[in-house]
């Protein structure tokens, strides 16, 4: 049996090769036939350049159906995808592909000369591009190659993608996900959430990380429907597609703004059938303003990188704000104390998962991994939680040291490590703090090295510099400059305590 994810998803593919997969902006439609078609092309282009089953093929392009291809034809090889954010810069770039070591890495036309100075020194084969439309040397290529390809066979435990997620010591920790950990999880969501023929995707997720690529994709391409293919979220344009649609995935900014549209009415949502959120907390006040808007009420669910999908909210049933739901089939969720003894209801302790579709482990880092699992096979999350007395999990923090922007992991660390290089800093402290739009913003706090006059070191130098190194994501929106750091007995920076004190910024 070739357990190749892609043939567990073309089960659920229509009968009919033209019914629509993806409707694109403009109106026109791509049907289930030509994403074969074309997934088939990208494959056998890939094994073209070399590519063979296990080798990563490392991708940093914008969202567009060629993306999708290309993912697609990437399983179908048998290759390992690695999706990176668009916004990476040099010092990203440089540590995935010298980690990952790919084969080929497909990149957008404004990063060529960089990639190909990078791809040069950490031994990728081949670069390619790939444009904001589509377009470009990797489309013109695959056009040449055969429209149909005999998908790899693949072992269920064999890797499908890895995924980096970043460390709190800052370097990146890559998450191996195999084709079982992707099918199981797809096979449970496209059927705890009750997807049926008819439904319709709108779909407005980035596609370089879990929720937008695989929780929302995978379910609509196992239900054999079609998605409404958007390059990016847009308020006003998800207002004018909502009618069209039934279902709606997205982070807790996508409905706050949804929110502030007077347009966005009861009416306009009368024809859906399910709001998901995740990648980050939904405020209760969200929560309840869009019941309240709406008539409907948000699912909101919990996962994370290293296994997609733990625990959701039942479709069927009450969906309690200010949890994340129950465990969903096939994944075990527990709540322990630091020496990993289970804890009652209403307990908050440390949240733990197992089950199938869990990763594999962090690539080229053995012991990390051992690390962060149990002795009889449960992930640390590093989340603290509780379970309520009817059995709903709750997220009461992270025992990381994670802020959560726009949807988007940053780990301060990473961005503390590149302050502290720069001439005049003596130390800093980077921290998320409330945000209406973000839901959090990355903020810092800097200590100046005894005689600097701060001339050269202002807020908008330091902005600019790190604008040049890291995602804009992740560059923190305001600097202040203090003469100390809060700290504790032991000399640790008290974090919290810069948090209460710069809390109020944006609100």
């Amino acid at each position: 049996m070739n357990e190749n994810l892609y043939e567990t998803l073309r089960v659920g593919f229509p009968e009919n090769a033209d019914a629509p997969c993806l409707i694109l902006p403009d109106g026109s439609a791509i049907s289930y036939g030509r994403l074969e078609q074309e997934s088939a092309r990208c494959a056998s282009l890939l094994v073209s350049l070399g590519v063979v089953p296990g080798d990563r093929v490392a991708v940093q392009v914008r969202k567009s159906p060629q993306a999708l291809f290309l993912y697609l034809g990437s399983l179908r090889a048998g290759a390992v995808y690695l999706p990176m954010n668009d916004a990476y810069q040099r010092h990203e770039i440089e540590y995935f592909l010298s980690d990952a070591t790919p084969r080929v890495f497909v990149c957008r036309p404004q990063m060529r000369a960089l990639a190909d100075e990078i791809a040069a020194k950490t031994g990728v084969g081949r670069v390619l591009e790939l444009d904001d439309e589509g377009k470009g040397e990797l489309a013109n290529m695959s056009v040449a190659q055969p429209d149909n390809f005999s998908t790899i066979n693949r072992d269920g435990d064999d890797l499908a993608a890895i995924l980096y997620t970043s460390g709190t010591t800052g370097r990146s920790k890559g998450a191996m996900l195999s084709h079982r950990n992707l099918a199981v999880n797809a096979q449970v969501l496209h059927k705890y959430w009750g997807f049926k023929p008819g439904d319709v995707l709108l779909h407005m997720l980035p596609i370089f990380h879990v929720h937008g690529l695989f929780v929302a994709i995978h379910c609509s391409l196992l239900n054999g429907t079609p998605m409404l293919f958007e390059p990016k979220f847009d308020a006003q344009r998800a207002l004018s597609l909502l009618p069209k649609a039934t279902v709606f995935m997205g982070v807790p900014t996508y409905y706050t703004r949804l929110l502030s549209d007077a347009g966005f009415t009861k009416e306009l949502c009368a024809g859906m059938r399910l709001f998901v959120s995740g990648s980050a907390p939904l405020l209760m006040e969200t929560f309840q303003e869009f019941q309240q808007r709406t008539g409907q009420t948000i699912l909101e669910r919990y996962g994370m990188t290293e296994g997609n999908m733990f625990a959701s909210n039942p479709c069927d049933g009450e969906r309690r704000g200010g949890t994340v739901g129950f465990p969903l089939p096939e994944v075990s969720i527990r709540v322990v104390d630091d020496e990993n003894r289970p804890l009652a209801a209403e307990e908050i302790g440390h949240i733990q998962v197992r089950g199938k579709s869990v990763f594999r482990g962090y690539w080229n880092m053995p012991e990390k991994t051992r690390e962060e699992f149990t002795p009889d096979g449960f992930f640390k999350t590093g989340d603290m939680g509780k379970f309520d007395k009817d059995g709903y999990l709750a997220i009461i923090g992270r025992a990381k040291d994670l802020v959560i922007s726009g949807g988007l992991n940053i780990y301060p660390r990473e961005i503390e490590e590149m302050i502290d290089m720069m001439p005049g800093v003596a130390e800093s402290a980077v921290i998320g703090i409330p945000h209406p739009d973000f839901g959090e913003a990355v903020v810092a706090a800097v200590i100046r090295q005894q005689n600097e006059t701060g001339e050269a070191l202002t807020e908008a130098a330091i902005i600019a510099a790190l604008k040049q190194e890291l995602a804009a994501f992740k560059v923190p929106k305001r600097v202040w400059f203090l003469e100390d750091l809060p700290r504790n007995a032991m000399g640790k920076i008290q974090k919290k305590s810069l948090r209460e004190q710069f809390a109020a910024t944006f609100t």
